[in-house]
């Protein structure tokens, strides 16, 4: 027997429809407020992960100089005492072979920067810009008698890793020829680039990180590195010095849709973003990346 008539499946098929109708309601909402969930803390990690890799390359970036017997030159001239070099890296698990290239060798390439080896390139980079012949150090603020001598500043006095005391190979040796139009290209640059350890440019090299960089810029124009690679290959290696820093200005600029790869490093270097009162400055508008150096005037 037939227990639906004509009016009672017209009620059914009308009621199967309203509730297919609710369903997809109901669907589409949940999905609507799946996709715009506030960000998660998974998806905050991945979003970190990505500044990492866009800040930090993993594989390193490869300056655009050759570093040849720069270091056996700097420790034949005694600017680098090899075992006051080697004791500091014992403590701190040796160096590596390339490391050690860097250091012994004579036919050494280009040279990679990695979060592993960065604290090393600085060092290196940072004998080199203090006893590099140079008018940066010999005409710059560095010999301004208000400071009482070039001797006086973390870059010189901190330099403990040499034979004899740090002023004795200060702007000494001609490691490195510069033409008269690659000096006032080192100037220029080096006037435009800052360091947040500080609210100095790198043409006042007062610490390690300034004098390093000072080294990297003389070495880039002798080799005919171009203004804007010089900008960039600042920047990339400022990244690796002061990763917290940059990390976080990276993120300010995210947040306000614009890439890292998109950023002007001239720009970013400047006095504006990347000196100590800069970077503080961003700080009042984003929290620190946590868990990483900002790094320190130090060995």
């Amino acid at each position: 027997m037939n227990l639906l008539n004509d009016k009672n499946k017209a009620r059914l098929a009308i009621i199967l429809v309203i509730l297919f109708i609710f369903s997809l309601v109901y669907y589409f909402d949940f999905d609507v407020k799946i996709k715009t969930r506030p960000e998660s803390n998974t998806e905050k990690l991945t979003q970190s992960d990505y500044l990492q890799k866009e800040v930090l390359p993993d594989g390193g970036i490869e300056l655009p100089i050759v570093w040849g017997d720069m270091g056996k030159k700097l420790m034949d001239s005694g600017v680098i005492d090899s075992k006051k070099f080697e004791d500091l890296y014992t403590e701190r698990g040796g160096l590596s072979d390339e490391e050690k290239s860097l250091l012994y060798g004579e036919k050494n390439e280009k040279i990679r920067i990695t979060k592993e080896n960065s604290g090393f390139i600085l060092n290196i980079f940072w004998a080199l810009g203090l006893s590099n012949k140079s008018a940066v150090l010999e005409k710059g603020p560095m010999m301004n008698p208000e400071y009482g001598g070039a001797g006086n500043f973390a870059s010189t006095g901190g330099w403990t890793l040499s034979k004899t005391d740090a002023m004795d190979y200060y702007s000494k040796f001609k490691f490195i020829n510069l033409t008269e139009e690659q000096q006032e290209l080192v100037d220029r640059v080096s006037k435009n680039i800052y360091r947040p350890c500080c609210g100095n440019s790198t043409y006042f090299p007062d610490c390690n990180h300034g004098m390093a960089m000072l080294g990297l810029l003389e070495l880039m124009a002798s080799q005919g590195v171009n203004e804007q690679n010089m900008y960039k290959t600042a920047l990339q290696v400022n990244s690796y010095w002061f990763p917290g820093t940059y990390l976080t200005i990276a993120k300010y600029f995210r947040v306000r849709n614009v890439e890292w790869k998109d950023v002007n490093p001239k720009e970013i270097l400047g006095e504006i973003y990347s000196s100590g009162q800069g970077y503080r400055r961003i700080l009042q508008e984003l929290e620190p990346e946590k868990n990483q150096n900002g790094g320190g005037c130090s060995a």
